[in-house]
């Protein structure tokens, strides 16, 4: 059962492009690599294939040279497909590092590395949440020291997803004290490490849910990392990384309506289809009313989406900080709304994995917490939107 959602008209053409790539990929596809814990290769290829990866890249470095409004229809169609967060995360990751790269990156380095990216030869991780910094990331403890020719790195980073599968992982270490006389976040750098490297160790997190894309712990010692591979200015990435965060809060958002999509369809579907006492369940208004409330959410959020997208493409990133955060939180509340209504509606199927519904609903809870947790949005809204006392 397909849904209308005016502010999915847009980018009509590209959005059937994606379902029809994605249906090469049934449910059971990401069931079974969700088991397996197998990441999605055949998927990756075919969307790297199909020029999907170098959307945000220039036609100069070897991509489409495309808008983040394609770029946003492209993840959601792909997570409203079916494979929720295992698809949308396996592609999106290395796609982070994309804008850091433009922004900050010397000419040598986008040359040499946004090509890559495009064509799917190179997965780029991101390494910054640590096991005592979480969201206070200047708080972080990896530690660079400057050697002969590049920089030696120890520390660790944890919750760095596709590690295991990435050749490169855009890093985030202290490089020097703040101190006084400068800003808190000033010390820490960017830098492209080798997760191939043998001073690089590697190690997964058992998962509750999206387990085709695996969470690691990922420990340096005494890692090289030359000059060359510094991305940006010295002591001021803490600063390179603020200006990609709220394109990210775009992307997720727009994976987390997908997921509320193809919720409300299969919860609406199964309602139309499932008798009980002679009637479909559907009839009833205690089923209705959730699945017409999360529709509500959704109808919402992705107008906010519409907007923000819009603001962003004609002011860039840092005019849309409030209204990147807001999009984060409200998609991801709909989300959690959708997914709840259809595990409701599906009953005790809900927890047979051949319905699926379960596998969305666990993913849908993750979006609340990362990749910023939903509280920390609404102290920041507090403050930044509301001029409240700052909170944390």
């Amino acid at each position: 059962m397909k849904l209308s959602f005016p502010a999915h008209e847009d980018q009509a053409d590209l959005r059937a492009a994606v379902r029809s790539l994605c249906a090469k990929f049934p449910l059971e596809y990401w069931d079974q690599h969700d088991l397996d814990k197998e990441f999605p290769e055949e998927f990756f290829r075919a969307f790297a294939d199909a020029g999907y990866l170098g959307v945000l890249v220039p036609e100069e470095y070897g991509g489409g040279g495309g808008t983040m409004a394609q770029m946003a229809a492209i993840l959601e169609e792909v997570s409203a497909a079916g494979g929720a967060l295992n698809a949308a995360s396996s592609v999106h990751i290395p796609i982070l590092a994309v804008p850091t790269l433009l922004a900050f990156g010397n000419e040598e380095q986008r040359k040499e590395h946004l090509p890559k990216i495009a064509a799917g030869e190179l997965f780029v991780t991101f390494g910054v949440t640590e096991p005592d910094a979480g969201t206070e990331t200047t708080r972080i403890k990896t530690a660079a020291r400057k050697v002969d020719g590049g920089w030696l790195i120890n520390g660790s980073k944890v919750w760095n997803t596709g590690a295991l599968r990435g050749d490169r992982i855009m890093l985030l270490a202290r490089t020097s004290e703040p101190g006084d006389t400068r800003r808190k976040g000033e010390g820490l750098t960017l830098f492209l490490g080798d997760l191939k490297a043998d001073s690089v160790d590697i190690k997964p997190i058992s998962k509750i849910g999206r387990n085709a894309v695996t969470s690691t712990e990922v420990f340096f010692n005494d890692l090289f990392v030359s000059d060359a591979d510094v991305i940006g200015e010295v002591d001021q990435g803490f600063y390179h990384l603020l200006h990609s965060l709220n394109g990210e809060r775009i992307l997720v958002s727009a994976e987390a309506l997908g997921i509320a999509r193809w919720a409300l369809e299969s919860g609406s579907q199964y309602a139309v289809e499932r008798i009980v006492f002679d009637r479909p369940i559907g009839k009833n208004q205690a089923v209705q009313h959730p699945l017409a409330k999360a529709y509500l959410q959704v109808l919402a959020a992705s107008e906010v989406a519409a907007r923000t997208i819009e603001i962003y493409e004609e002011k860039g990133g840092r005019a849309v900080g409030v209204m990147a955060n807001g999009l984060k939180f409200l998609a991801s509340e709909a989300e959690a709304a959708a997914t709840d209504a259809a595990m409701q509606t599906f009953g005790g199927y809900s927890f047979a994995r051949e319905y699926h519904i379960g596998r969305h609903w666990i993913e849908a809870r993750l979006q609340r917490i990362a990749p910023i947790n939903n509280q920390m949005i609404l102290n920041s809204i507090a403050e930044s939107a509301l001029g409240l006392p700052r909170s944390y």
